[in-house]
């Protein structure tokens, strides 16, 4: 089985191909600039196929890259909803205070 796609890559990704640039999306992402450039390259590599046109500074998505940005913007998305769902269903059951663990817990 072929490992599963970096989240982290992958949002890596998503953001240059929406900004064009390394500079910005290491600023966006608190990351420095090499590990920007280091996170498309893996990607690349792992894919086997050119991401970007990178044209001076700028980058600009490969008709790959623009089929894999459709794909990485639904699964960053879904990845958000899953957390936020979790963390409203933890709230809810913080909330009820009910169950056999309040008691071991100490509450």
């Amino acid at each position: 089985m072929k490992p599963i796609l970096d989240s982290r890559k992958l949002l890596a990704f998503a953001t240059l191909a929406r900004c064009g640039s390394f500079t910005q999306t290491a600023r966006e992402l608190f990351l420095t600039q090499s590990a920007v450039s280091h996170a498309i390259k893996s990607l690349e590599q792992e894919l086997g196929c050119r991401l970007f046109d990178r044209l001076g500074r700028k980058a600009r998505p490969t008709p790959a890259g623009q089929r894999l940005l459709e794909h990485a913007d639904r699964i960053l998305a879904e990845m958000q909803r899953a957390r936020a769902d979790v963390q409203t269903l933890d709230k809810s059951a913080l909330a009820a205070d009910s169950g056999p663990w309040r008691a071991v817990a100490g509450g």
